[in-house]
């Protein structure tokens, strides 16, 4: 047990604790740090601090988001009421409280011998009561509103923590509102959404705060609070420390003096808060509110439906709202026009704004039909709810539903801490490396996992913005669908964190098994294209708009070969997709090129990429056509120096007149290439078909080299099939 006796000398350096709601213990360590408190520690429903009295007065006084600050006094072993009663009673209370004065205690207990708080409560104030009648033959009274010591007990796993709440009472209730309003949300939970929404940032930006729902208008009042300074007990006139016989009086009225000038100065802010509701007779206590928090002249209340809201404001603020839950009007589905006119008004009323929905169910944010960026988890009472977050801009609208939904930090599973660490490990090392060869798009991840099967390449376009793409491999049929789905859900959730990227950079694709062309048709109709570099070359990507995103990352190296040999010659691209190789060839100073492709909207982004890098001369040709008709009755005589053959592994095109596969059909167009190859000539093929085996004896007359191991990159060696490649000369 710790030391009974007390002076004022020995509360010089103390340590404190404040209890905080569950899901606000992180915010209220953070705001405990930037009131200059020491040692700092979070913790299950609460955080540690160390300081003197005077800096315990000060977290009384300005904290947001606390519910007590505790003095601890005693810690000991309980194994039974007896023992607590005997070990509460040894403590010197004269240091604490006068006979004549009132008390009241409040006990928890948990994982205990001892299993009744209620009892507990009983077991020490009968102790405290004792110890004055042996003192002095007088018992102090008992008073449960606002007494002059507040006790608090805590027991768990038979330890008990002993403390003197220096609150009082619970430091949510800051004065300004009326008790009994309905369903209200509570000032210091109003607070932790403020805070998670960045309002004090937006609000020291100029930015102005708007609450179409506002109820009682704890969260206009608590936004006013925050932008003009205002100590958040500034109103109260009960704290759990005025009648402590501890009490340092002088160092308390110092505090109260410069919160006052604190708010003085504060006042002048040029933020404007507004609160709207379509209940009058809700918005009559709301002003009363406004005016017992002295804030007449900072907040604007107002009388609107949000069916038919029509205001206007700056360019730039924080709309926060906590709309009806399902479960007070019984089907949530009731609430989802509700939840559509939100959006609406955030649509129409607000681009360029940020916005916060706290709501009971996270779905909800889908009938607001605005993307929502990051989700946090926060309690109201017992009732878990979801803070949604939004940007209102245009992008973020819904044109379709690209990426599933996020993932709440605390719902996130042991097992994606694995893939959490392989993702941040392979950033690392690739990063490192794409530096070094100054390659600007590559893969940082390739189904590392098997449960998290993968594919995440980084793009890093031209004007520096990153761009992630993800591709989901088709997960087997003996996986759990529901567990699938969780697990591409963690996925995003992680890479969007890792990479720290807006959603509207994230785009994911779900492979699955796919024949020919199929996997070149379009998904999407956004036509946003993004510049990329690879070396000295411009590529056009485009990341909605089809599976691949218009540059092969695995030929990388094929590409930069391709280049260093084009000096001076002819360069025949065939199956050329978005004509990346011709790009490479002419900046190598290829004489001419020719590009085939069946795709009139490749061909066509093949030529846009040329002209991209500023080739556009008659030297380089582009044909739209079937290129295994080509292949078997060209429309030129002319021999070319390098080949790129990069057929698709099988395709049942109606544009083609057979089916083709690749297996059964490269001898064919091998030897079909190769009669337009140079004497000296190389022809390099390559294709990504899986267990695909060369024909060698077949094509006996050709000198044919596997460069498979030098034409993989560094970034793809994890995908042992991501395409084979040969060199083939005439012997």
């Amino acid at each position: 047990m710790t030391e009974q006796s007390f002076t004022e000398q020995s509360f010089t350096e103390q340590s404190f604790f404040a209890t905080a709601p569950k899901g606000i213990e992180t915010l209220l360590a953070e705001e405990l740090r930037d009131l200059g408190l020491k040692d700092v520690k979070e913790t299950r429903a609460g955080a540690y601090f160390t300081g003197t009295i005077a800096d315990a007065y000060k977290v009384c006084l300005w904290t947001r988001l606390a519910n007590r600050v505790l003095l601890p006094i005693a810690k000991f072993d309980v194994e039974d009421t007896d023992v607590l009663y005997d070990q509460i009673k040894q403590i010197n209370w004269s240091d604490h409280m006068a006979v004549d004065q009132t008390l009241a205690v409040d006990a928890s207990v948990s994982n205990s011998n001892i299993t009744h708080s209620q009892y507990a409560a009983l077991k020490t104030k009968d102790a405290i009561a004792d110890y004055f009648r042996d003192l002095c033959d007088e018992r102090p009274s008992v008073e449960t509103d606002k007494p002059d010591l507040q006790i608090n007990i805590y027991i768990n796993n038979n330890v008990a923590q002993l403390s003197i709440d220096l609150s009082g009472e619970s430091l949510h209730i800051r004065g300004y509102r009326t008790r009994g309003s309905v369903a209200p949300l509570k000032e210091n939970l109003a607070a932790a959404i403020l805070y998670r929404a960045k309002w004090p940032k937006i609000a020291k930006e100029g930015g102005d705060f708007v609450d179409l729902m506002c109820g009682s208008g704890t969260l206009p009042i608590e936004a006013a609070y925050i932008a003009c300074d205002i100590a958040p007990g500034i109103l109260r006139r009960y704290f759990g420390f005025l009648n402590w016989k501890q009490h340092q009086a002088e160092a308390w009225d110092a505090l109260v003096t410069d919160a006052h000038e604190r708010k003085q100065k504060g006042m002048q802010s040029s933020t404007k808060i507004f609160g709207f509701d379509h209940h009058g007779r809700t918005l009559e206590k709301t002003e009363q509110h406004v005016r017992q928090a002295g804030l007449e002249d900072m907040i604007t209340i107002k009388c609107q439906d949000i069916e038919t809201f029509d205001d206007h404001f700056s360019d730039k603020g924080l709309v926060a709202l906590n709309p009806p839950y399902g479960n007070r009007l019984g089907d949530s589905e009731e609430l989802r026009p509700l939840y559509a006119a939100i959006g609406n008004v955030l649509k129409t009323n607000f681009l360029g704004w940020k916005a916060v929905i706290f709501t009971d169910d996270k779905d909800k944010g889908k009938m607001i039909g605005v993307r929502a960026n990051k989700i946090h988890s926060l309690f109201n009472g017992a009732l878990p709810c979801k803070l949604l977050h939004f940007d209102i801009k245009e992008e973020e609208l819904f044109k379709d539903f690209r990426l599933p939904r996020l993932v709440p930090d605390d719902e996130l599973t042991e097992q994606s801490q694995g893939f959490k660490n392989r993702l941040a490990k392979n950033c690392k090392q690739m990063s490192r490396w794409a530096n070094q060869e100054g390659i600007t798009c590559y893969r940082v991840y390739d189904a590392d996992l098997p449960d998290y099967s993968v594919a995440i390449d980084l793009y890093e376009s031209v004007d520096a913005k990153i761009w992630i793409n993800i591709q989901e491999y088709e997960a087997p049929k003996t996986i759990d669908p529901a567990k699938a789905k969780w697990r591409l859900r963690e996925i995003v959730t992680i890479v969007k964190a890792q990479f720290n990227v807006d959603e509207r950079q994230l785009f994911l694709k779900r492979r699955r098994r796919q024949k020919g062309n199929d996997q070149y048709e379009k998904m999407s109709s956004e036509n946003n294209f993004h510049q990329v570099a690879e070396g000295d070359c411009r590529f056009w990507v485009n990341f909605e708009d089809y599976l691949y995103t218009g540059l092969f990352l695995d030929h990388r190296p094929i590409r930069n070969t391709i280049r260093h040999q084009s000096e001076g010659k002819a360069v025949l691209n065939l199956f050329a997709y978005t004509g990346a190789i011709t790009v490479h060839a002419a900046k190598g100073a290829a004489s001419s090129t020719l590009t085939l492709d069946m795709s009139k909207t490749y061909i066509a982004w093949a030529k846009r990429n040329m002209t991209l890098n500023g080739f556009e001369s008659s030297n380089h040709e582009f044909l739209q056509l079937d290129c295994l008709k080509w292949l078997e009755r060209p429309t030129t005589d002319k021999k070319f120096d390098i080949i790129f053959l990069d057929p698709p592994s099988f395709s049942n095109s109606k544009r083609m007149d057979e089916i083709f596969d690749v297996q059964k059909d490269h001898v064919s167009i091998i030897t079909g290439a190769m009669k337009l190859l140079s004497a000296d000539g190389v022809l390099y093929f390559s294709n990504n078909r899986r267990g695909f085996k060369m024909d060698t004896p077949s094509l006996g007359q050709y000198q044919i080299i596997n460069i498979t191991d030098e034409s993989v990159p560094r970034d793809f060696k994890q995908r042992v099939h991501i395409h084979k490649c040969w060199k083939i000369s005439a012997n």
